[in-house]
């Protein structure tokens, strides 16, 4: 088992984006604004903020979507990676949260675009940078072109400090049969971040099965019904990551509107989660 730095918990911010309230959409095609925008309302909170609401709540580790910083310039990048030393938090990863580097047309341009983000992730002290694998159908030539690019970008990340990962998302990876090609083409150079929440039950549990094991983060995003968090589904994503000998962090993903306060979601899956760790050896010797 690691030894994990601030903890086993990470939040991202992806999960408050009620309380957070803008965005920007940060994009590398030129018709795209990136100017702010409230499609989850106003806000309560700055993201600022964050890092010390996180603390004393007993997480220390912070996961930031690229669209959630209200500004690039080194001044304000400065003050958030200041924030976070301050509370002790761990800047896990930033999602950078558009490009297509297996798009037939545009997928030099994303990647060159995704490649600007590298020196802000080292400025915020992010351990890792998540991109987007593809968005295209997995073809074997969308596939191979994504492999391309991502190889260039992590050659580009090189030296920084800054590991990139990608994630079991969009079309281009629907199952462990194309991450699991993606990575062995990837040679070790990129990291995966396995998402619970992407792909679809049943089939997703067997899938987490095949991939986790090559996970270095995870996304543990849980489903909502109308009494609350499904706790069968849950319980059989983290058996799935259990059996796959994963054993890094955990990053808490709410996404749903059953708490009015996200910080309620985020907490009841920390305490599931929590739970489930601990009776880890019973199952072991069962």
């Amino acid at each position: 088992m690691q030894v994990l730095q601030n903890g086993r918990f990470a939040v991202s911010t992806w999960s408050l984006h009620r309380l957070l309230g803008a965005v920007h959409a940060y994009s590398p095609d030129p018709d795209k604004s990136a100017a702010p925008k409230e499609p989850y309302g106003p806000g309560a909170a700055a993201l600022i903020d964050v890092p010390a609401a996180l603390a004393a709540r007993g997480v220390n580790r912070l996961e930031v979507c690229s669209f959630h910083l209200p500004s690039l310039d080194a001044a304000y990048i400065s003050e958030l990676r200041d924030a976070m030393a301050a509370s002790n938090v761990l800047f896990q990863t930033l999602l950078v949260e558009d490009g297509d580097p297996s798009h037939p047309e545009t997928a030099e341009r994303d990647v060159k675009w995704m490649a600007e983000w590298i020196n802000i992730a080292a400025a915020l002290g992010a351990e890792r940078m998540r991109v987007i694998a593809g968005k295209q159908k997995p073809t074997e030539e969308n596939l191979t072109r994504a492999a391309r690019h991502l190889n260039w970008l992590a050659e580009k990340a090189q030296g920084s400090g800054v590991r990139v990962v990608v994630e079991n998302w969009f079309d281009l990876l629907p199952s462990p049969v194309e991450m699991n090609w993606l990575l062995d083409r990837l040679d070790g150079k990129v990291g995966l971040n396995g998402d619970l929440g992407n792909w679809a039950a049943p089939a997703k549990y067997q899938g987490l099965a095949d991939i986790m094991g090559r996970a270095e983060i995870c996304h543990a995003k849980a489903d909502y019904g109308v009494a609350s968090l499904d706790a069968e589904d849950y319980r059989r994503c983290l058996e799935m990551c259990e059996k796959a000998g994963y054993d890094g962090p955990f990053t808490l993903i709410y996404d749903s509107p059953f708490f009015p306060d996200e910080w309620d979601g985020i907490l009841l899956q920390k305490a599931f989660i929590e739970d489930f760790l601990r009776e880890a050896p019973t199952r072991k010797s069962a």
